[in-house]
């Protein structure tokens, strides 16, 4: 197995678990931009606005559906902005939903999909997001249209450092600690130059204590035993999006031969053998794709899918790897629709 020299994980350094609501560990960035506690303050609108915003919640105003409740594409009659509306399911909130919100509404980096406002006229209760043109990653690596061209090996490289870049906010610069709990494809969303932007963050902080969040096939071993959860929780579910990113597969694919089905136990024999690290290319790249870029990146995939979670890397140390691919030449991202 590749081993990255920076890699050098000490479970006693490891950052206190963010789950606890804990203190986060001293942030000395100069990113103003991206500072731990913005000086965003939590917008508040009424469920009258937002009704008008989506047409009266619309079917054709529904961009998806998820863990949490469905998503509307609006246009806030106040300002023209267009906003992406989060209707949450109220079953499946704890009693703290304005305090957890407005500590959501100050985290700030362009890696994120920022949290623009909320609604809690009585017992509904809405997030209201900055809207994100492309759409999730998924439509565009894993549930390709015909009409729309495969994802560039430059572009795949962009979104995976981009993602590290969000982890590491939430993880290590975020006050307190934020565990996404919910890394996948589907909850990460693409803007006009295919920046990735990390949604859904936070929301677990939400929902009811003790219940598992988490998707199959990305939740680390760990978390889906035990629930016990750490940072090094998302590392694994980072580790499984890096290799959907280099392969073009799902993480569980039923469609697949058996020995296929599971993405990271498939994968994981040809992490011991540097040779056969092509054999895990996109097909749909068509062999447009750097070697030594998808040796480092395997690399990082296998550190970050170790089975002990001490042994995993933290996410400065991956975005610190990632970083020296983004250095040399890129070609633009393919145009899509």
């Amino acid at each position: 197995m590749s081993c990255l020299p920076c890699f050098q994980s000490d479970s006693n350094n490891d950052p206190p678990e963010a789950a606890a609501g804990g203190g986060a560990p001293a942030d000395n960035s100069n990113e103003a931009n991206d500072a731990g506690n913005s000086s965003n303050a939590a917008k508040t609108f009424t469920f009258r606005e937002l009704a008008t915003a989506t047409k009266n919640f619309r079917p054709d105003c529904l961009l998806g559906e998820g863990g949490f409740g469905r998503v509307y594409k609006g246009s806030l009659e106040s300002s023209g902005q267009t906003v992406a509306i989060k209707q949450l399911d109220r079953n499946a909130l704890n009693k703290d939903f304005l305090v957890e919100v407005q500590k959501l509404c100050l985290l700030n980096h362009h890696n994120l999909a920022n949290l623009i406002g909320y609604c809690a006229d009585g017992d509904q209760r809405l997030l209201v997001y900055e809207f994100i043109p492309l759409g999730s990653l998924e439509n565009h690596l894993l549930d390709l249209s015909s009409d729309r061209k495969p994802l560039s090996w430059q572009a795949r490289i962009k979104i995976a450092y981009g993602t590290g870049q969000g982890l590491e906010y939430l993880h290590e610069k975020a006050k307190p600690p934020v565990i996404y709990r919910d890394l996948k494809a589907s909850n990460i969303l693409l803007d006009e130059d295919f920046t990735p932007r990390l949604s859904d963050f936070g929301l677990s902080r939400l929902g009811q204590m003790g219940e598992l969040m988490g998707s199959y096939g990305y939740s680390a071993p760990e978390y889906s035993s035990s629930g016990q959860l750490t940072v090094k929780s998302d590392v694994y579910s980072f580790g499984v999006l890096i290799l959907e990113l280099i392969t073009g597969r799902r993480v569980m694919d039923t469609t697949k031969p058996t020995n296929e089905q599971n993405l990271v136990s498939w994968a994981m024999p040809m992490f011991r053998d540097q040779k056969r690290y092509p054999e895990l290319i996109d097909p749909l790249l068509d062999g447009d794709f750097n070697l030594k870029e998808l040796n480092q990146l395997v690399a990082v995939a296998a550190m970050c899918l170790q089975e002990e979670s001490t042994v995993r890397p933290l996410m400065t140390d991956v975005v610190m790897t990632l970083s020296f691919l983004t250095t040399g030449p890129s070609s633009s991202p393919p145009e899509d629709c």
